[in-house]
């Protein structure tokens, strides 16, 4: 897979997915700005990435808290060509339903919905008079099944799948394609602080918990993140192009469905 002379933005690239997402497109030749609010990752992230082919590398420093702070930044410092968008960003505190505040719910709302909304409508401009596109945005496999434990993520991130699944209707006949990608459980700091935060609820240790999830699926072991990064990097290309509006679940065979 090729992606010299691409423009590839990457929220939440300066950790995680995002990096890995953001490292394999540099070598494949795309040019990528990443969008996160931690300068000094985003700067290190930066100075690693291959620019053998040409490429040219650059971020944006934004806090996708603030979806109005995010659009002004946006709109004045991301490029009006995006070939490809990967949406992506942390997700919410753990926690019961019952004990979650409507103020978890807004900042969640904020960050992992209109955040993708704002980035997508600047970067589906040039996409549609350009007559191709690739919106990518990375969620959860709990749309598919819940996540005990979850319960402000399962809610907001099953309206992100339902966004993203609009949108690949409405934009397909401008040669946009739009998937989600359901990670399953990746080492990810995310993933250590939901451990920790587990653990000590069980009062077990945060290994334990972690061994736990791993025999949770078929190959018995956590994702690395550039596993997910691989399966994205797929449906960027010119050979997924007649995949769209599906929901891909990269979860080491979890389900059970």
């Amino acid at each position: 897979m090729n992606f010299k002379n691409k423009s590839i933005v990457i929220c939440g690239g300066s950790d995680g997915i995002g990096k890995s997402c953001a490292k394999l497109f540099a070598d494949k030749g795309g040019s990528t700005t990443l969008i996160a609010r931690n300068k000094e990752k985003l700067t290190s992230v930066i100075s690693d990435l291959d620019t053998s082919k040409g490429q040219v590398h650059r971020y944006i420093y934004a806090d996708f808290n603030n979806p109005e702070e995010l659009d002004v930044k946006i709109n004045k410092e991301l490029s009006s060509k995006t070939d490809i968008l990967i949406n992506n960003s942390g997700g919410p505190q753990g926690g019961l339903l019952e004990k979650s505040t409507l103020a978890e719910f807004r900042v969640s709302f904020d960050r992992l919905l209109l955040s993708n909304q704002i980035v997508t409508r600047h970067a589906i401009k040039e996409m549609k008079k350009q007559k191709y596109g690739r919106i990518i945005n990375i969620i959860s496999t709990s749309v598919k099944q819940v996540i005990p434990g979850l319960g402000v993520s399962n809610t907001i991130r099953g309206a992100v799948a339902q966004w993203g699944k609009t949108l690949a209707l409405e934009l397909g006949e401008y040669g946009i394609t739009v998937n989600n990608i359901l990670p399953g459980y990746t080492k990810t700091e995310r993933l250590s602080e939901l451990s920790t935060a587990k653990a000590k609820d069980l009062n077990i240790t945060k290994e334990q918990i972690e061994a736990m999830w791993a025999d949770s699926t078929a190959l018995k072991r956590l994702a690395e993140p550039h596993e997910i990064a691989n399966t994205i990097l797929f449906l960027a290309s010119e050979e997924s192009s007649y995949i769209t509006g599906h929901n891909l679940a990269v979860d080491g065979g979890r389900f059970k469905t």
